[in-house]
């Protein structure tokens, strides 16, 4: 069997010119980075804002499991598949992190014959952006802490700075380190860290602003530090917001590349979808609603967590209207929620099965409170027997939703075919999309809501710090932002061990962070890594360059 790596070098790729053609853009709207990949002129936007917006098509999952769901996967397949039927369909992605590439995950890119390619260089820098979110963060840092040397004219609290370093890579001996170290001359002395550049508030600016001005703004709300009396300090205050802009001039165009059929693609930007909201930028997801009849764009992790916070944050700040939701799952991670070990999942368990499909049913219920139709793409392996997948459909079907089985990592497009014939029809019906909380409840009831309703939990629990922090953002006149939860991606609930739609269990606050210039009030529920670490076999063991110059390793 070939890898995803071997399958994406043996593709041959259109020009990306050709491929701006196919979707109405001008050879002067595009900035090249070679043949292949490009980044489109702002100015588009001036020239189609005005065009009929096309279909908005969310693709989300199940509660992730180690044996996959394969929502990349399934959201390149579909897109590849409208184009295969007639209909002219862009997707919308968020650009991998060489943390995880050279960590445990690998490659983000899709996989099989469903995937956006140059593989090699949307996985390794791609054009850069990712490190220019990490030079304006840092730029920031860095004024901050030469304000504090240089006479601390804000009277800020060495001891409440909330702004940390970043670099894009897995670096756990980082996450806890003291600066300033050396003498007079080498800074003032207090503990830091570094996280990973895409728990950037950087980067969730940089996706949920609408251009460059609007993001300049965000930047000035950042709130870096405290003073000694207890007032915010933003990046505006340090007068940093013009300089970080000017880093993120060329970033915030989206990059356009293409999927192993010549689907267009905007890959730009990527949010952690624990930390942040998950999603690719506004910018690319609104300029391709207007060059396509269907924008396919995902958002990270279970509907519970990246579908929540793509409902309530980017379309809040984007003023989007979805028009369907795809819901990936697999019998094998259905199986798992049930209770079966990864290594048994090929061997037939109906009644774990029937157990972990709750999961999906939960998820399911959870995107028709937004008003908004589901179709469940059953992604399907050789594994899979006839009893097994008839089971699914009947269940889904009993509630009214239609299943799709998804063969888009064997097939690419084709094996797709059924499924964005049912997203048509779905996204044809009537769109009742609605928030499942207005912005000017109280932050604790915007948190209960989702923790009760989306999560199934009983109640919520706040620490004593957490809820403290709460009332001083409210006080300090933040109460009116929409609510970014932090918890594990493993669990509709805050811990990671239960599986499946666990009952009777209450969600703690134990921390609240405020990204006041992405525009969100961060929750934490539990301990959420922002900087991983590299694993005792990490990939990076694995991926080369040979002499020809030919990638190896990378998935």
């Amino acid at each position: 069997m070939k890898s995803d790596i071997e399958i994406a070098q043996e593709t041959k790729m259109a020009p990306i010119t050709e491929v701006g053609r196919s979707i109405g853009l001008e050879d002067d709207d595009l900035e090249l980075y070679g043949k292949y990949k490009a980044k489109v002129s702002l100015d588009v936007w001036k020239r189609v804002q005005n065009n009929p917006s096309g279909k908005l098509v969310l693709v989300t999952a199940i509660t992730p499991t180690p044996a996959g769901e394969g929502k990349t996967t399934t959201t390149v397949g579909l897109g590849q598949a409208l184009n295969r039927i007639g209909k002219k369909a862009i997707i919308a992605l968020r650009e991998p992190s060489l943390g995880p590439s050279f960590g445990i995950k690998g490659g983000a890119a899709g996989g099989g014959y469903s995937q956006v390619v140059p593989m090699e260089d949307i996985n390794l820098h791609f054009t850069g952006d990712i490190h220019a979110v990490s030079t304006a963060h840092n730029l920031l840092a860095a004024m901050l802490d030469n304000h504090i040397h240089q006479g601390n004219v804000l009277n800020i609290d060495p001891r409440q700075v909330v702004l940390r370093r970043v670099m894009d890579l897995n670096e756990r001996a980082l996450r806890h380190i003291v600066i300033g170290l050396g003498g007079r001359l080498d800074g003032i002395p207090r503990e830091s860290g570094f996280d990973i550049s895409v728990a950037s508030e950087v980067m969730a600016a940089l996706c949920l602003a609408t251009d460059l001005m609007d993001l300049k703004e965000r930047f000035k709300r950042m709130v870096v530090a405290y003073t000694y009396d207890g007032r915010p300090v933003t990046a505006d205050d340090l007068k940093a917001a013009g300089s970080m802009a000017l880093l993120m001039k060329d970033s915030i165009k989206p990059n356009l590349v293409q999927t192993l059929e010549n689907t267009p693609a905007f890959v730009h930007g990527g949010p952690f979808a624990n930390i942040a909201h998950g999603a690719n930028s506004i910018i690319a997801t609104r300029l391709g609603l207007k060059l396509a009849d269907y924008l396919i764009t995902e958002a990270g992790f279970g509907a519970d967590l990246g579908a929540e916070k793509f409902f309530n944050i980017v379309c809040r700040y984007g003023n989007l209207k979805p028009d369907a939701v795809v819901l990936v799952a697999t019998i094998r991670a259905l199986k798992n929620h049930g209770g079966v070990p990864k290594d048994y999942l090929s061997e037939v368990n109906m009644e774990a099965l029937a157990k972990g499909t709750e999961n999906l049913v939960k998820q399911m219920e959870n995107i028709r409170k937004f008003g908004l139709p589901v179709v469940v793409a059953l992604n399907e392996f050789p594994t899979d027997t006839a009893e097994e997948i008839d089971f699914i459909i009947r269940q889904c079907r009993s509630l009214g939703v239609e299943v799709a089985l998804s063969r888009v990592w064997a097939e690419g497009g084709a094996g797709g075919e059924e499924l964005a014939r049912k997203v048509i029809a779905a996204a044809e019906q009537p769109s009742e999309f609605k928030y499942l909380y207005e912005l000017d409840l109280p932050l604790k009831d915007k948190i209960h809501r989702i923790c009760t309703e989306i999560y199934g939990a009983d109640g919520v629990n706040y620490t004593a710090d957490a809820a403290k922090m709460l009332q001083r953002f409210e006080e300090m006149g933040y109460g009116h932002l929409p609510v970014c939860m932090a918890k594990t991606q493993y669990s509709l609930s805050d811990n990671p061990d239960l599986k499946g739609r666990p009952t009777g269990f209450e969600v703690t606050i134990r921390e609240v962070r405020l990204s006041a210039g992405a525009g969100f009030v961060v929750a934490l529920a539990g301990t959420i890594m922002t900087m991983p670490g590299l694993g005792k076999k990490p990939a990076a063991e694995n991926i080369d360059i040979l002499e020809n110059g030919q990638v190896v390793g990378l998935f």
